[in-house]
């Protein structure tokens, strides 16, 4: 007859030693959670559950098997998509080796079948050894989380930090599911807010960025701008667009539009929608990627209607994944002259303003962005 399962009895720390690994076993009672992983990139924390002849056997059982797929998760991590099946076989011993010490928490247990949460900590330097020995390129990026700053935008507002945001809500979900890339998005508290806003975030400002990264120990940020296609509160569509900086410096940029399926509800679709740009960032956004490695500029005037009407063109311009830059150089009741920084050549910015019903018009001796007819356009 199997015994109930019951919460084991916490116990003081105990120090083993485990084929030459040194080992740090904490039987926790039930509550206590294991959250060193969350910050170390050589760690992870996996659920075990073995059944064997005695209960002993059955937790061995269960570190063997939790200490494999814990370095799998972390060799995804660590490879930013890993390619696993480069890497010799490894027995038990030679993962047992790797591995630098362990903690447990919530065990459960009966006669025959053990439960626990199991956080591993690997050893570094092996690990990087064995990785780049089988030809797996450790990503630089992955050892530090990726900063998101989920901006939605309804209308002509644009929101971060401010309630409510269900796109940045659906981001913070999402970064706390296991991956290969660590997806940090910040709590939003005083610093962070005193770090950059919306608008910062939008027109992509360097030292805002760079700040906002740093403070939340990384180097990276994603810029991830959702534009509401209908109600805000239950869109049709998101034109999203993706733009990734490194120490402030603008290094891809990603246009990735995401349709509501029938039926689907306001927060199921927007967490689809992030989980689908954290696939395209995953895969290496190999399609509609914008080309960065060229770079053209150019002076233009675009007519207004006044400061508002401004105020979101700017919007508008700042979103596409084509433009690098919007520098404004002079501004009138009737019309603005702008800098425009962009990636690619002149005919890709030309498709990407069209998108926005603006017709890049060749000028003497300035650009013109002409308005469109098109019923809507601003």
């Amino acid at each position: 007859m199997t015994l109930p399962l019951v919460p084991a009895v916490a116990k003081a720390p105990r120090r083993c030693r485990l084929a030459g690994a040194v080992v740090l076993l904490l039987l926790a009672a039930p509550g206590i959670s294991a959250g060193a992983a969350e910050d170390d990139p050589f760690s992870a924390t996996v659920r075990v559950d073995a059944t064997a002849d005695t209960v002993a056997k059955a937790r061995e059982l269960a570190r063997i098997d939790g200490q494999r797929r814990a370095l799998g998760e972390i060799i995804d991590r660590l490879s930013a998509g890993g390619d696993r099946a480069k890497l010799p076989k490894l027995d038990d011993n030679a993962v047992t080796n790797l591995v630098a010490s362990f903690e447990v928490a919530n065990e459960q247990m009966s006669a025959v079948r053990y439960i626990a949460d199991y956080t591993f900590h690997f050893r570094r330097a092996p690990l990087e050894r064995l990785l780049r020995s089988a030809g797996i390129a450790v990503s630089p990026a992955a050892a530090k989380p990726i900063v998101v700053l989920p901006v939605y935008r309804t209308g002509p507002g644009a929101v971060l930090w401010d309630d409510p945001n269900p796109w940045r809500e659906a981001w913070s979900r999402l970064s706390s599911a296991p991956g290969p890339l660590r997806l940090l998005v910040p709590l939003g508290d005083a610093r962070d807010i005193a770090a950059i806003d919306a608008e910062k975030a939008i027109a992509g400002d360097a030292e805002a960025l760079a700040a906002i990264a740093r403070q939340n120990d990384g180097e990276d940020a994603i810029v991830a701008l959702a534009a509401a296609r209908g109600a805000g509160d239950m869109p049709a569509a998101l034109d999203v667009t993706v733009r990734r900086y490194r120490k402030g410096e603008l290094a891809d940029s990603h246009l990735a539009p995401v349709v509501a399926n029938p039926g689907e509800g306001a927060e199921d679709f927007l967490q689809r929608a992030a989980g689908e740009v954290v696939a395209q960032i995953e895969s290496g956004w190999k399609k509609a990627a914008v080309p960065y490695q060229a770079q053209g500029s150019l002076t233009a005037i675009v007519p207004i209607t006044g400061l508002d009407d401004w105020l979101r063109l700017r919007e508008r311009l700042a979103a596409l994944p084509t433009i690098r830059r919007i520098e404004l150089m002079a501004l009138s009741r009737e019309e603005a002259t702008i800098a425009i920084q962009y990636f690619g050549d002149i005919e890709q910015l030309k498709a990407s303003l069209a998108g926005i019903s603006l017709d890049l018009q060749r000028g003497d001796p300035l650009w013109r962005l002409a308005r469109a007819a098109a019923p809507g356009a601003p």
